[in-house]
């Protein structure tokens, strides 16, 4: 395989990285660029890339193409490189926003493409996202696309219309759990524990109920009732969590941020 990127920030470089650490391409056969000459050549240095002078080198040269620009840029950089696209040419896009009709129409008739959605955990291998068939992506499509989300973490293959969904929940979702951290955190400072200590122990709590739920056979449920002994410390905790209405701004935050997710598709 031969990968390209168009864009080259942190996600495009993450997924890049981890599909070279994965041995699903070398690095000789990566091609890179982005608007500004100067994060070209970073990107190439740091991931031992070949740098492009245009997008349309991109294209011309690989097989796949990450499509990791501002989601505003999407368009024109179908139209700019509408030329260069070839018999082999698979576009994965994670662009936030952009919708499959409008990439296919900005395209040449039968190109394929897989719209893609992971989140910012993938910057250290652990992210969790999602992605979608265009019209015309093949079987193969949606494998090479699994190879490359999965290099930098886990991902489900869904109908586009639950991407919005997948945002609210797992693409916005990191900004919950650190909310959640720091507010841990913050009353375990009140009471007592160094600010280290206590972000420290928050983070591996976390952590270690988010491993309790992967790698056990229970629900969060069957989970949460295993440690909820009757008049103790746990359910104290839990009740007041239910007063302070903590379930409700949970499911608040991902019904918003899925509202918001389609309400920019539609930009």
């Amino acid at each position: 395989m031969k990968l390209g990127l168009i864009g080259c920030g942190k996600m495009g470089t993450a997924l890049v990285q981890g599909t070279i650490q994965a041995g699903a391409v070398n690095s000789a056969d990566v091609f890179c660029a982005d608007h500004f000459a100067e994060a070209t050549q970073a990107a190439s240095e740091k991931m031992n890339a070949i740098a492009c002078q245009s997008n349309s080198e991109v294209v011309a040269k690989a097989d796949v193409v990450l499509l990791c620009t501002k989601p505003a840029q999407i368009p024109d950089v179908l139209a700019e490189v509408a030329d260069s696209i070839h018999a082999n040419t698979l576009f994965i896009s994670v662009a936030a926003g952009v919708k499959i009709q409008a990439m296919e129409a900005a395209s040449p008739a039968g190109t394929r493409i897989v719209r893609c959605m992971p989140n910012t955990p993938a910057l250290i291998g652990k992210g969790a996202g999602a992605y979608a068939a265009g019209s015309q992506a093949t079987a193969d499509d949606l494998e090479i696309a699994h190879r490359i989300l999965g290099s930098v973490g886990e991902a489900i293959e869904v109908p586009e219309n639950l991407l919005d969904a997948v945002t609210g929940l797992s693409g916005s979702g990191p900004a919950y759990t650190y909310t959640f951290i720091e507010s841990l955190a913050d009353e375990a400072i009140e009471q007592g524990l160094e600010p280290d200590q206590a972000v420290k122990l928050a983070a591996l709590t976390v952590l270690g109920g988010a491993a309790m739920v992967l790698e056990t056979e229970f629900t969060p449920a069957e989970l949460r009732q295993h440690v909820s002994s009757p008049n103790g410390t746990t359910v104290a905790g839990l009740q007041a969590m239910g007063e302070a209405g903590f379930v409700e701004a949970s499911r608040a935050a991902v019904k918003a941020a899925t509202a918001r997710s389609i309400e920019l598709g539609k930009a």
